[in-house]
């Protein structure tokens, strides 16, 4: 991977800052702030919004300035993202609003008691899908990446508390392999992200808003070696307060032939049109076609 290492920006100074805006303001205002911090982003972070830039004007085929104004609300939208995240995994009084469209494909994927994957991609917010999943009455395992400061991380896991969801923290060792073997073992599901790799990985090439690109193998991979249902889900924003989660038919793709080719047509294709839907809500930062 060129760019993307499986961290994000900000220092635990900034994050004290905006959760004692939420606990004492509320979220508009702490999204007023926000403006002057995505600015500062947007100014001064060019190494990372290159790939984003080629996205919006390459990709999207937007023209040159309204390109730069995406890349700006692009990274307002994301600012948006973690403190939605800090205010309803903490339980902060707030006023979102959500749509469940495909809530029934959940539950069936879980009765289903095989275990079950659930494909999703860096558009929306993953966590508020995480929080979302917690309707189902089964565990929840996301695998992520732990690219978080030791601080940051520390500082937020004691803003929101235990999570009601089950992290497995990807390792070079492998260990995360077991961990989800476990889980779908235990009938339960687990959660991975299928659109970045880690340089080393093993990757797949397909065709993605008209141009060749790398997706990670081991998602799809893992579907057709432990012969579990999969799903596609994603929360994406509508408005400021309104969330909208999404889940697609439940299919099997462990009695198909290429399982893993077809899974993969699938995931990229219902990828490729939730980010022609939302397109700002794509968070790449790196470039993905290189």
């Amino acid at each position: 991977m060129p760019a993307w290492q499986g961290k994000s920006k900000g220092n635990t100074l900034s994050y004290r800052i905006f959760v004692s805006v939420l606990k004492t303001a509320g979220v508009m205002p702490a999204y007023f702030m926000l403006r002057f911090v995505a600015l500062y982003y947007f100014l001064f972070s060019w190494q990372t919004s290159k790939g984003t830039y080629y996205y919006f004007h390459k990709r999207l085929g937007f023209g040159r300035v309204k390109s730069i104004l995406k890349l700006y609300r692009n990274y307002y939208l994301f600012g948006q993202s973690i403190i939605d995240k800090v205010v309803i995994m903490s339980g902060i009084p707030n006023k979102f609003t959500f749509n469940f469209d495909g809530i029934d494909n959940l539950r069936q994927i879980a009765a289903m008691n095989k275990g079950g994957l659930l494909l999703s991609s860096h558009i929306g917010s993953w966590e508020i899908a995480g929080e979302l999943l917690d309707h189902i009455n089964t565990r929840i395992n996301i695998v992520m990446f732990d690219g978080e400061d030791r601080q940051i991380k520390q500082y937020m896991d004691s803003v929101t508390g235990k999570r009601k969801i089950n992290i497995i923290v990807i390792k070079n060792d492998l260990s995360h392999i077991f961990k989800i073997n476990a889980a779908f073992q235990n009938n339960e599901l687990v959660c991975m992200h299928a659109d970045r790799y880690i340089d080393g990985n093993k990757t797949i090439t397909r065709e993605f808003l008209g141009e060749d690109a790398k997706f990670p193998a081991g998602p799809f991979v893992m579907a057709e070696k432990f012969k579990v249902p999969v799903t596609f889900v994603y929360a994406l924003k509508e408005s400021a307060l309104h969330y909208h989660f999404f889940s697609s038919p439940v299919k099997d793709y462990s009695d198909l032939g290429k399982g893993m080719e077809q899974l993969a047509d699938d995931f990229i294709i219902s990828f490729e049109n939730k980010v022609k839907t939302y397109p700002e809500q794509w968070y790449n930062y790196y470039n993905f076609w290189q």
